[in-house]
């Protein structure tokens, strides 16, 4: 049995180094942790990560001089875990007073020490440090001020709930394999196996409660695969018909491109730029039971693509700042800068005109983000069309939009705002004209 303090232990390198300027999933996949204990240091970093713009603060108020990098992340993540009001909060401190020793083995006494005086003192003073921390922006919405200033100016309406809700746990949704069997018949198996579950469309399901995939019947058959209901509208809004060419151009990890191949008999190509990240997609389609030409090229400057096209339908879900989905990813809204939307923004402007040069007359291309901001979603789509006289934009009515109950969730025909059921994602759905 693991004990708290090897968690704790653990979760502070993680959220060190993610304060250094790594990712959070490069450093929970460099520090070794596996099952049950890799599934309670994930838990530790995401409620620090995500907590992190109040715990801060907290810390700026209890400590002299910042400490070394795993140091002061087993303190942000004990403050966050204490802050959630544990049962017995006095033994959260001493785990995490054992954990300080594993952190700094080298001064496992001064590390000791550190941890346990800036803990309780947390414990002394937490009402008034909190209240401290709440009372500006960054404490009380946990992000970063220039993020919350963004978000305030874009959705007047919503950003309060947008900023909640990217501080929420997220849900797990399925989607289930249209060629293997129906929802309705993977729900009967999830309640057969005492998995709470319900549909959320004809091939979405949402489970009551998170769980590793390898407790879900028929997952390694290539039964069902997790896939936000967000992410899941991109591959029917593309109105893909049978035999028709299609080209998933920045297809990482693979889900849509596996999805698009689920409801359609296409001729189905999936490209990226990144070699290592181009292999999951066939290993995804592998699991399915799925078919795909999967390359690596770049969507910016395609070759092996573009002397393989006209297609008639292309995905481009482009490169963002994943600001719709930073529940999952909650090191994004600290590791991000404001300068970054610029720099997003040239490169989705030129994949948008390159890919258009490879779209068939008649055509649809479906540019789609995992982003929350203007800047990269509606802006870029006006840019485009300013200057693209052979481009028209469709109403995503036009496609056979399959979730109505989501309809809610839904600003301005393109935006699908982060939700009980589902992420952040922008949709635009543009056709070339013959």
């Amino acid at each position: 049995m693991h004990s708290l303090a090897d968690s704790l232990a653990i979760a502070g390198v993680v959220a060190g180094r993610v304060m250094g300027g790594g990712s959070l999933t490069e450093a929970m996949g460099e520090v070794f942790a596996s099952g049950p204990l890799r599934s309670a240091v994930q838990d530790l970093a995401f409620s620090a990560l995500r907590d992190f713009g109040r715990t801060d603060v907290v810390l700026s108020r209890l400590l002299e001089k910042k400490p070394t990098a795993s140091l002061h992340g087993l303190l942000l993540v004990a403050v966050a875990e204490l802050s959630g009001n544990p049962r017995n909060p006095y033994a959260v401190v001493d785990q995490a007073v054992e954990a300080a020793g594993r952190v700094a083995p080298r001064n496992a006494s001064g590390a000791k020490g550190l941890v346990n005086a800036v803990l309780r003192n947390f414990l002394r003073q937490q009402d008034a440090l909190l209240a401290f921390a709440i009372a500006r922006d960054p404490g009380k919405y946990r992000h970063p001020q220039w993020w919350i200033d963004r978000v305030r100016a874009a959705w007047p309406d919503d950003w309060e709930h947008l900023l909640e809700a990217a501080n929420s746990p997220p849900p797990m949704i399925l989607r289930v394999n249209a060629r293997r069997m129906k929802a309705s018949e993977y729900l009967g198996l999830l309640h057969d196996h005492a998995i709470g579950a319900h549909l959320l469309d004809n091939q979405a399901i949402r489970l009551e409660r998170p769980m590793r995939v390898e407790r879900l019947p028929q997952f390694k058959e290539g039964g069902v695969s997790v896939q936000d209901w967000g992410a899941q509208q991109a591959a029917p809004l593309l109105d893909i018909q049978d035999g028709m060419r299609v080209l998933d151009a920045c297809a990482a990890p693979g889900g849509k491109t596996a999805h698009i191949a689920e409801i359609a008999d296409c001729d189905l190509t999936a490209c990226d730029v990144d070699a290592k990240r181009i292999s999951r997609v066939s290993e995804t389609l592998s699991r399915l039971g799925l078919r795909a030409n999967v390359v690596v090229d770049d969507a910016l400057e395609p070759s092996f693509v573009a002397e393989a096209g006209p297609y008639d339908r292309i995905l481009a879900d482009v490169p963002c700042s994943a600001s719709g989905v930073v529940r999952r990813h909650p090191d994004i809204k600290w590791l991000r800068r404001e300068s970054d939307l610029e720099k997003f923004a040239r490169i989705q402007g030129g994949i948008l005109a390159s890919l258009w040069r490879l779209l068939a007359p008649g055509g649809k291309l479906l540019y789609a983000t995992c982003s929350v901001f203007p800047e990269e979603n509606e802006h870029r789509i006006a840019a485009f069309l300013e200057c693209c006289r052979d481009a028209r934009r469709l109403p995503l009515s036009a496609a056979p939009f399959p979730s109505g109950v989501m309809a809610d969730s839904w600003r301005d025909g393109a935006q699908l705002m982060p939700g009980e059921n589902n992420d952040g994602f922008f949709y635009a759905l543009l056709e070339k004209k013959r």
